[in-house]
């Protein structure tokens, strides 16, 4: 599984394409509190249950708030058969916030 940081997440966001995701993996109040444009959310601990929704991008990016959350959603993604997955396991939101990037 390829694993990067929440820095060169921010790096790849402007140049997305409608084939890639962001998987936001911590919970749903967590997420209301602000989260990466465009990034869809689903608790980690329910995130292989959409795997086969997650199938149909090219890569997924898994992050949570600090990079452990998403290490175990990524594994239980991958568990469930999918190739397509990144997880963003250095640094998180905490992070994304910290430097002060764009949130919705």
């Amino acid at each position: 599984m390829e694993k990067i940081s929440i820095d060169k997440l921010h790096d790849l966001v402007s140049g997305m394409s409608e084939d890639e995701l962001i998987l936001d993996v911590r919970t749903p109040a967590e997420f209301s509190e602000g989260h990466i444009k465009g990034a869809k959310n689903q608790d980690h601990e329910t995130a292989g249950s959409i795997a086969d929704e997650l199938k149909n991008y090219k890569t997924v990016y898994v992050h949570c708030k600090m990079g452990g959350r998403a290490q175990k959603a990524a594994e239980d993604l991958e568990m469930a058969g999918l190739t397509n997955i990144v997880c963003v396991s250095q640094g998180g939101m905490h992070r994304w916030m910290e430097m002060g990037w764009e949130v919705e």
